[in-house]
């Protein structure tokens, strides 16, 4: 009887810390996203987070429209990554713009670039969402005409495009 007692006390226990911790989650501004969208054919993959910087509408989700966007030359072509990534090879003619270092180096590309000037950020493709943070920075500072290639470096050398 005892026994069936702690069961029943131990379920509702946990009952309700299960109702709790989706409550807390809830709430939270940095709380985790039940639903993501995890489909790389249908764009970049995200779980949707509160907190996260993702903007389906900006981006350019085929690789011919961003090398029609390229060939152009009206679009400036910013790598997100690391500036060891960069180095290691990058579209050719993109600048350099970690989303890891933006507070240091915006204040030099805000006097070098207009913000006007159409801008194209890209990452290491659909599983990263730095080129969309990027974006959105450059939004919060005025620049209006930014877009996201979504497949970025990767999808770019697949395809044979100019690289350096």
């Amino acid at each position: 009887m005892k026994h069936k007692k702690t069961t029943k006390e131990i379920i509702i226990l946990f009952g309700i810390s299960i109702f709790a911790a989706f409550t807390v989650n809830f709430f939270s501004p940095f709380g985790i996203a039940l639903v993501g969208q995890w489909d790389d054919s249908k764009g970049a993959i995200t779980a949707k987070a509160k907190n996260d910087f993702f903007v389906d509408e900006f981006e350019i989700d085929d690789v011919k429209i961003a090398k029609q966007i390229f060939d152009s030359g009206k679009a400036i072509f910013v790598d997100a990554r690391s500036t060891d990534n960069f180095k290691d090879g990058h579209i050719k003619g993109a600048l350099s713009l970690p989303v890891g270092r933006f507070d240091e180096v915006i204040d030099v590309f805000k006097d070098q670039y207009s913000r006007d000037s159409t801008i194209v950020t890209y990452c290491s493709g659909r599983t990263c969402n730095d080129s969309h943070h990027l974006a959105q920075l450059l939004i919060e500072h005025g620049y209006v005409n930014a877009s996201v290639f979504i497949d970025g470096y990767p999808g770019w050398e697949a395809e044979g495009y100019p690289i350096e």
